[in-house]
This record gives C-alpha cells, sequence and structure tokens, in this order.
C-alpha cells in the first residue's frame, strides 16, 4: 500500500533528524507530488503519521513534526508547571476565564455535590515552548476557597491552595480516555476539529480526606506520555 510506504519514509527521517521536532512539513500538494501521489494517499499517510503522534497539525497553518512528549506521572503530586520544569521544557499558561456558576451535572457528581450547588469555574490552556498542548477546566468548592477568583489564577492552583489556605492534596483518583478535539478546545489548541485528544479527569482530596475540587484536562495527544513505576508489595 502506497501510504504506507510514504508513512515509512516520513517515519524515517524524523528518526535519522533530517526533520527535527516542531519543523513544518512541505504543503500536500509539494508533498504528493515528492512522492508521485494523490493528495487522498498522501493524507491517508498523515493521519497514520498523526495517529501515532508522530506529526500534528495547527489549523490553517499545516503539519509539523511532534517534539518529544511530556512525560505525565500520576504517582507524582508535581503540578504542571513544576512537572515541565523537571523535564527541560518551558511551560506557559493563558487564563481563558474564571467565575462562579451553578454546578454542571459532570462537577457536581464528581464532587458529590447537591443540587443547586455553586462551583468556581476555571479554564485555562497549558503550552509548552509556546505551543498550546492541553485545555484544563476546574471546577473548585468555594466554601472552602471564597476568594479564590481574586488570585492570579494563571498560577498553580495547587501552590494557591497550599500558600493562601493551607490546603494540600492528599489522594487524588484519576481516569483515563480517548476523544476528540472540538468547538473551542480545538479552537483553543490551534487544532482541526477531530483531531484526536487524552483526556484526563482528576478528583482531588485534601488532607482531611474531604473532596475539594476536580479538573479535566484535553490534552494533543501526541504531548503527553502517561507513564508510572509501581513498587510491589511482595505477600508474606
Amino acid at each position: 500500500m502506497q501510504y504506507v510506504k510514504i508513512k515509512d519514509v516520513i517515519v524515517e527521517q524524523i528518526e535519522s533528524g533530517q526533520l527535527s521536532p516542531r519543523q513544518k512539513l512541505p504543503a500536500e500538494r509539494k508533498l504528493a507530488e515528492s512522492f508521485d501521489t494523490t493528495r487522498v494517499t498522501l493524507r491517508e499517510a498523515l493521519s497514520l503519521l498523526e495517529a501515532e503522534g508522530r506529526i500534528y497539525r495547527e489549523d490553517r497553518r499545516g503539519w509539523f513534526i511532534s517534539p518529544e512528549p511530556m512525560v505525565y506521572d500520576p504517582t507524582q503530586t508535581l503540578n504542571f508547571m513544576n512537572m515541565a520544569k523537571s523535564q527541560g521544557r518551558e511551560p506557559s499558561t493563558q487564563l481563558l476565564g474564571a467565575k462562579t456558576i451553578l454546578a454542571p451535572k459532570h462537577a457536581a457528581s464528581l464532587l458529590n455535590l447537591a443540587p443547586f450547588s455553586e462551583v468556581h469555574r476555571i479554564d485555562r490552556v497549558r503550552s509548552l515552548e509556546d505551543r498550546p498542548v492541553m485545555c484544563v477546566t476546574n471546577f473548585v468548592r468555594p466554601e472552602l476557597f471564597p476568594n479564590l477568583l481574586d488570585f492570579d489564577l494563571s498560577l498553580s492552583l495547587t501552590d494557591i491552595y497550599r500558600e493562601h489556605f493551607g490546603v494540600v492534596y492528599s489522594k487524588i483518583k484519576y481516569r483515563v480516555s480517548t476523544s476528540s478535539l472540538l468547538g473551542d478546545t480545538a479552537q483553543a489548541l490551534r487544532a482541526t476539529s477531530g483531531t484526536p485528544a487524552m483526556v484526563v479527569e482528576r478528583t482531588n482530596y485534601d488532607q482531611k480526606g474531604e473532596l475539594i475540587d476536580c479538573d479535566i484536562e484535553y490534552w494533543r495527544h501526541d504531548a503527553i506520555s502517561i507513564e508510572s513505576l509501581a513498587e510491589l508489595k511482595r505477600e508474606q
């Protein structure tokens, strides 16, 4: 199959260093001419490369070579900024919006809230080396953090909780699934609608074992690698 051969050629160029991270690929028309193929066949090859996390597409800008993904270790309590810096990356955060609202159904379920409960909703975009890689929405119990929205929310919520409210995470429940980037989320990540996504859902407990907030992260799937080391106890 020609599209598989095209994919293999591009993979070889990536692995040999001929194509470097964040490098822009030629326009599809030129690539199709280079491989003496149709754009339909070329797009099949590009779709395979995207599915493997080798390349990514930015809306109206074209295809790019994917950088190394950030390692996401659920057993570590590092926030996004510190996790990225510990791996030599350059992180940044953009605040999209923050307000107090009636808890939507999913957030109310995650936080075990009564009907008509309010939550702080905080929407942000996380970037690595100026490339948007993750959209996150936090739902926070306002009675625990009454003036939270007055803080600089481009900073780490984990640090704000600890430094200003004396609250630290003691337990985190994770759920990881796959999805697609759509609508405002795709736009915020400069992705085309339908781009594959990794979804990380976290529910967080404080040092008293009380639910305090939850967050839903939509990642470009090529930008994250979930890895963890589990030490197993031997049965006596």
